[in-house]
């Protein structure tokens, strides 16, 4: 009765990270959207600094002041090796986001945003000559054939926004593989990685901000009709974006791996349909039929790599190369960090 009891709260607790998770992550994303297209704030770079200004004060107040995180000691001299170019990569990653989606629809945006298991298969093999078992390579191709189809017929398609879209997931991939070798040794939750990142990406992208979007936000502040509480929404967005984070932690420590990644791939689905229920972004037949097997391509990469971490060991996992007789593991786990902030 009581073990019967136990894996209700279970399943309902799963559910219910799973559900906050959903609504952070799809309420940023319209909001930042609506501040692109409705608010007219037409400034992605000073959007994501205030993004990292929130999270920076967001996990301080959870770390330092309530607690509810035991902060992750590193070296001083660690912060600036390690833990900077992590950051570099990190501000790049989410400017990209912000850049794609000012350009082309939610639904285009999320789609490309799914390549990012190929694009980290892709530079582990290419860059660190790492190899990975056929079934790894199998299960991108409906993950590339259904981004093919999405892009060709995108009605909205915008070549500046696709391209910040595309680069968006190479430097989500570069910033997984580099944290396998940067970041050896701690081992950061959400929270503590917003704590040491958001303030260096701050840094980073305050300067850039400034003289690039600085004359064009103050015009907009003058001529917008209602300037205070378009501000209001916009730094909404940015304690909202922090609250996906904290979400974050809470989903990964009540869900299991496959659990995560098949609702990882249905929250894309949701935020594709709220978003076309909010902004009526016009989606072809075969657009959401790409749309879809990309989607299915992400869910069976996923299952894929899981059915392999599985294996007992000593089972074959890799070919054997003349390279390397090192048996490797398919090292692609940004599933559960890639909505950060």
């Amino acid at each position: 009765m009581e073990e019967g009891k136990f894996l209700q709260w279970g399943v309902f607790r799963s559910l219910l990270a799973i559900l906050q998770w959903w609504g952070f992550n799809v309420t940023v994303i319209i909001i930042n959207k609506w501040i692109f297209q409705k608010l007219d704030f037409k400034f992605p770079l000073s959007v994501s600094c205030i993004h990292f200004i929130c999270s920076s004060i967001g996990a301080y107040l959870v770390i330092k002041v309530l607690k509810l995180k035991p902060l992750i000691a590193v070296d001083p001299e660690d912060r600036w090796k390690r833990i900077f170019p992590m950051s570099f990569v990190f501000c790049i990653n989410i400017v990209l986001g912000n850049v794609s989606l000012r350009y082309i629809p939610i639904s285009f945006m999320q789609t490309i945003k799914s390549f990012t298991p190929a694009t980290t298969v892709f530079l582990q093999w290419l860059v660190w000559r790492r190899y990975f078992d056929r079934r790894i390579w199998a299960s991108l191709v409906p993950i590339v054939g259904g981004i093919l189809l999405t892009s060709i017929t995108e009605l909205n398609f915008n070549m500046f926004g696709f391209c910040a879209a595309l680069f968006g997931c190479l430097a989500t991939s570069t910033k997984t593989i580099l944290a396998e070798s940067l970041l050896h040794g701690y081992k950061f939750d959400s929270i503590n990685t917003v704590y040491y990142m958001a303030p260096f990406a701050t840094m980073i992208l305050g300067l850039p901000a400034l003289l690039l979007e600085g004359n064009g936000v103050a015009d907009w502040f003058h001529t917008h009709p209602t300037p205070w509480a378009a501000l209001i929404i916009i730094f909404s967005s940015g304690v909202l974006a922090f609250c996906l984070n904290f979400s974050i932690f809470y989903v990964i420590h009540s869900t299991t791996a496959v659990t995560f990644n098949v609702a990882g791939n249905l929250k894309v689905a949701v935020a594709v349909l709220i978003s076309w229920m909010i902004f009526r972004n016009p989606i072809s037949g075969l657009n959401a039929v790409g749309c879809g097997i990309t989607l299915l391509g992400c869910t069976f990469y996923g299952y894929v790599r899981h059915m392999l971490s599985q294996q007992p060991p000593g089972t074959p996992r890799t070919p054997r190369t003349p390279r390397n007789k090192m048996e490797l593991l398919p090292l692609v786990n940004n599933d559960k960090f890639d909505d950060k902030v």
